[in-house]
């Protein structure tokens, strides 16, 4: 089965962790980079296009600031950042240039993919770069994010960049084999049930953020985009090689038979929710069973500051788990005045500006 997905693979995600990176510390370790590059140069060779999402500058940071624990303030993790982007990269073009290969730098904030024009623009310089054989090397843009921009790790980064790009592939590589249940490596994943959540971790490393937990979730979004994805360990030889040519290595997570288009997928996992709307049983049937969209009939309870245009996370009233998301046509205020009316009704309350649906099905994702 691997073999068989990795040999269509032309257009690949890859996700490099810190402690891929890293020697013992938090300092970055030349040799290991052009070890990627090496890799990285091997699968372009076979016309496959690659495009690196890389950990790694805080850390980098951290070393030519004599900085000996990660900083805890978000100015001085700003600082380290921004010292060791430009060493980052520096070490990433020293090491492509030994084969001819240009490398482009791409620093993204959660902004920069929440809007759609920005979006696409992104998707068409990555696209531009990959056309020209450059190596495109992108990290978050720590210099500038505050928490309420910020990806939160750049596993979910390099999930939202496979989608954004239509990869045929996603590899994170880490310091772990894969995906662990007791001490058995888990071999393939076809759904990302509560009892696969549970074997997951976090990290607790001084120069990481993140663990199995969000390499998960960052599963759970490409699995949504039909893409497959694969976790292993980014510190073996030719790691990467090995997993291309479908050597049994690592945990592989495979796509939902259903995918998402590309307009829903950038819904679904770039705009986030401001409020929630609690469905009835007959409505979360007509949705999941009638692919229908959302009236106002279904709603019992709405919740949150959203207004007009923006996405809400829809929930089962009855199991309070969130079945999909939406682009609803009223805000907060007027679905209170609204909720469990015919449409026949709602005229009457709204006046002449109404809309026939909360959430037209066009801009509804199933999640």
């Amino acid at each position: 089965m691997k073999r068989e997905i990795f040999s269509k693979a032309k257009k690949i995600v890859v996700k490099i962790g810190t402690s891929v990176l890293t020697a013992k510390g938090c300092s970055i370790e030349p040799s290991r980079i052009e070890k990627i590059a090496s890799s990285v140069n091997s699968l372009t060779e076979k016309n496959m296009d690659i495009c690196l999402v890389s950990s790694g500058a805080i850390s980098a940071g951290m070393t030519l600031l004599s900085l000996k624990e990660r900083p805890k303030s978000l100015p001085r993790l700003q600082a380290a950042a921004a010292v060791g982007q430009r060493r980052l990269m520096d070490l990433y073009a020293d090491a492509f240039l030994r084969f001819g290969r240009q490398v482009a730098q791409i620093l993204l904030t959660k902004e920069d993919l929440k809007d759609r024009r920005r979006y696409l623009n992104a998707r068409n310089t990555i696209g531009a770069l990959l056309k020209e054989k450059v190596i495109p090397i992108i990290n978050e843009n720590d210099t500038v994010t505050v928490d309420e921009i910020k990806f939160g790790d750049n596993d979910r980064l390099s999930a939202l960049v496979a989608s954004l790009i239509d990869a045929d592939l996603l590899i994170m590589l880490s310091d772990v084999d894969g995906l662990y249940g007791g001490d058995k490596l888990i071999k393939t994943v076809d759904e990302i049930s509560s009892e696969v959540e549970a074997m997951a971790s976090g990290t607790d490393k001084e120069s990481c953020v993140g663990g199995m937990v969000t390499k998960l979730d960052a599963a759970k979004i490409v699995r949504h985009a039909g893409i497959p994805c694969i976790i292993a360990n980014g510190r073996r030889d030719s790691i990467l090689e090995r997993i291309t040519d479908g050597e049994d290595v690592g945990t592989l997570f495979l796509p939902r038979r259903r995918k998402l288009d590309s307009r829903k997928q950038w819904m679904a996992f770039n705009l986030k929710p401001q409020g929630k709307v609690y469905l009835d049983k007959g409505a979360v049937e007509a949705l999941l069973k009638g692919g229908r969209s959302l009236l106002a009939a279904g709603i019992v309870q709405a919740e949150g500051k959203f207004k007009e245009a923006d996405m809400v996370s829809i929930v089962d009233a009855v199991t309070k788990k969130e079945i999909g998301r939406g682009i609803t046509n009223y805000s907060r205020q007027e679905l209170d005045e609204i909720k469990g009316l015919k449409t026949a009704e709602i005229k009457k309350v709204t006046g002449a500006r109404y809309y026939e649906e909360v959430i037209h099905r066009d801009n509804l994702v199933l999640m």
